[in-house]
């Protein structure tokens, strides 16, 4: 143990000054913001009956696209093409969450925030 030191204390850090600290921040917040606009321009597809039905999202999550194959087209059972969608859909909204947590834990696995 170094001179001067306690048992279970550890060495103390240079503090940061405000304006350090605050650059240090609006830097991170620039990277998050890159980070988030690169996920809002990423896509996904899902399919649900087979490829019956196919629907894509933006990293927006917002409906990009939906392709329904004729013969998943049952006047006789709507909705069993209601539900084909919204299986479709569900999933494609899944993995492009999926995809967003996986790129901003990326970010923020260094940062030793609570919860990331």
């Amino acid at each position: 143990m170094g001179k001067g030191m306690k048992a279970g204390k550890k060495p103390k850090q240079p503090k940061m000054n405000n304006a350090q600290q605050m650059a240090q921040m609006q830097a991170m917040q620039r990277e998050m913001d890159k980070v988030q606009e690169e996920i809002e321009q990423m896509e996904t597809t899902a399919t649900s009956g087979g490829g019956a039905v196919t629907v894509t999202v933006t990293g927006k999550k917002e409906i990009k696209d939906i392709q329904i194959q004729p013969d998943a087209c049952d006047p006789d059972d709507v909705e069993m093409l209601q539900d084909l969608i919204m299986a479709a859909a569900n999933e494609a909204l899944r993995q492009m969450e999926e995809i967003s947590q996986a790129e901003m834990n990326k970010f923020t696995s260094g940062l030793g925030l609570p919860g990331f």
